[in-house]
């Protein structure tokens, strides 16, 4: 039987720091990172040290939150960009950067997450690990073919199979690890670039392809991101993160 305790005894034993980035940019700030922020509060690796890492291009309009003991947060300025899949592709470059500047002095544990989620539930240090990846809600019970992985031989991010499909939503794993995975996607997102190529999902292309290269050490259920829109979910007893509703059309207009 699952025991969180065992888990956050042993992290708090070990003095485990855990930091929280996630991209809140144009119309996503006011949407969305009030409720991802508040609901962490009440989910996210409570009993160790979390510090939220909130890279916008709004500083100014990041909201007051009132947090718990041993809870910061830190706001890093980005620039604007004029499309939407620009801000998708150099977000690695920027948790590199973070990573190395910021990041590395003050925890030992990252979780990279879009901001347009919802905390229902226990995410705690069982999800900790070297190199974490998740299972993509609607796609972890179809077949192999169905994966939309970049059939582009162009592409560097180009696969003729794989094992799993894995959602870019969330990953982490302690700091290197992390950065290795962030720096891979970038030199591949780069080099697509010179050659006039965009992978079909962006950095979640290139992501699959660095797990399937390299693979995760732990492997999250689809309960730790879920889609309440899914039918069949009767395999899905706990729900700890959610997605929020999307308004494409509104979110990606500037």
């Amino acid at each position: 039987m699952f025991d969180p305790n065992l888990y956050d005894q042993k992290h708090i034993e070990n003095d485990s720091s855990v930091a929280l980035t996630v991209f809140a940019v144009g119309r996503y700030l006011d949407a969305y990172l009030n409720t991802f922020i508040t609901s962490a509060e009440k989910h996210f690796m409570l009993g160790l040290q979390v510090t939220y890492y909130v890279f916008t291009d709004l500083p100014e309009k990041v909201p007051t939150i009132e947090l718990g003991p041993r809870r910061s947060l830190k706001v890093i300025q980005v620039p604007k960009f004029s499309r939407w899949q620009d801000i998708s592709m150099m977000r690695m470059k920027m948790i590199s950067d973070a990573i190395e500047s910021e990041i590395s002095h003050n925890c030992n544990y990252i979780f990279c997450l879009d901001v347009d989620q919802e905390f229902k539930g226990r995410f705690g240090s069982e999800a900790l690990g070297d190199s974490v990846a998740l299972l993509h809600a609607w796609y972890y019970k179809r077949p192999k073919e169905s994966f939309t992985y970049d059939r582009n031989p162009k592409s560097k991010a180009f696969m003729e199979t794989g094992d799993y499909y894995y959602h870019a939503a969330i990953f982490g794993g302690v700091l290197e690890k992390v950065k290795d995975l962030a720096d891979y996607c970038y030199l591949k997102i780069m080099e697509d670039k010179l050659n006039n190529v965009e992978a079909l999902w962006h950095d979640e292309s290139h992501l699959n392809k660095y797990f399937w290269l390299h693979k995760p050490s732990r492997l999250l259920s689809p309960e730790y991101c879920w889609d309440t829109v899914i039918v069949q979910n009767e395999d899905i007893n706990v729900t700890r993160l959610i997605w929020a509703s999307k308004n494409y059309k509104e979110l990606r207009t500037r």
